[in-house]
């Protein structure tokens, strides 16, 4: 109940800044598995990603002093323009930190919002150490993009939409990079009815929480590039996601960057939907999976829309 109570006093209080995003049922689907699946369009969410709410939560709990002071932050794109665009409507300077390798199509959203840019290693690890450094040095507040218990809980009110939306939910499947987004869905939807199974999906080229989870520790791997850039990357030591995901994710798919590629050109064929390669994660694992989901009610995540033409273009050729 605890849980329960902390999501719905967080939903009430990022509402008036995050949209209550649609549930679509896809026929397409229906036809083509036979499992009755729902895309919970969270792409459509303002800034373009879930990542709105948990950056809403933080900075909306800060104190004014803090606020004075100023935020920093560290990410691949989504989460950085979140924090910019909340931050311009609350009148907090932000600076975001941002790896080099980061895609371009995810930069000029958060010049728009007024944002401070400044680019830091070759992957959002290293990127977020120095944001914590500059952070401590200057005294600002430093935003994790994933390991806080404000974003977790703020992320935690796109499950509480979905167990309203379809209250006979048996399936959820989360794209996963560090974790933020599924501790917080599936902490709430466990709490509220704790036989919903919840999959976490992550590419086989990143494949770093589902590791750690294997290894009974966070780990470090190498990185290989993928169209899931948005759940790229490693996970920050002593984590908060790590036990969550522990905890509440009943079990774990990875796809090939193959099957991304379908994933995503079957939701912009079928649904008319351009997202970005972590929002075809959760239908690409589903697609390995499905026949244990014949006759049951499920929800894919579409966690974000930032993949540039050019590269989307490229899928098809």
């Amino acid at each position: 109940m605890e849980i329960l109570n902390t999501v719905r006093q967080a939903e009430k209080l990022i509402r008036p800044y995050v949209l209550k995003t649609p549930l679509e049922y896809s026929p397409w689907l229906k036809n083509e598995i036979g499992v009755d699946v729902w895309l919970k369009l969270e792409h459509v969410q303002t800034t373009g990603s879930f990542k709105l709410r948990g950056a809403c939560n933080f900075l909306l709990n800060l104190k004014a002093e803090q606020r004075q002071r100023g935020v920093i932050t560290a990410s691949t794109g989504n989460h950085g323009a979140a924090v910019a665009y909340i931050a311009q409507k609350l009148k907090i300077d932000c600076e975001v930190f941002l790896p080099k390798t980061v895609n371009p199509s995810k930069v000029a959203l958060m010049e728009l919002y007024g944002a401070k840019l400044s680019y830091h290693g070759q992957d959002s690890v290293e990127s977020e150490e120095e944001a914590r450094r500059v952070a401590s040095q200057s005294q600002k507040v430093f935003i994790s993009p994933y390991n806080d218990p404000l974003v977790i809980t703020g992320q935690a009110t796109l499950g509480l939409e979905l167990g309203e939306q379809l209250p006979h939910l048996d399936a959820v499947f989360v794209p996963v990079g560090g974790g933020g987004l599924v501790s917080g869905v599936a902490s709430y939807l466990k709490s509220l009815k704790p036989e919903i199974e919840v999959v976490g999906c992550q590419p086989l080229n990143s494949p770093v929480m589902y590791e750690s989870i294997k290894a009974g520790k966070i780990i470090e791997m190498p990185l290989i590039d993928t169209l899931s850039d948005g759940t790229a990357g490693g996970v920050e030591e002593e984590s908060l996601t790590f036990d969550y995901c522990r905890e509440f994710v009943d079990k774990w798919e990875t796809v090939q960057e193959e099957e991304i590629a379908d994933a995503l050109l079957f939701l912009a064929r079928r649904h008319y939907w351009m997202v970005e390669g972590a929002a075809g994660l959760a239908l690409a694992c589903l697609r390995k999976t499905y026949k244990h989901y014949v006759g049951k009610n499920v929800a894919l995540i579409l966690c974000g829309r930032k993949m540039g033409l050019d590269k989307f273009v490229s899928l098809n050729q």
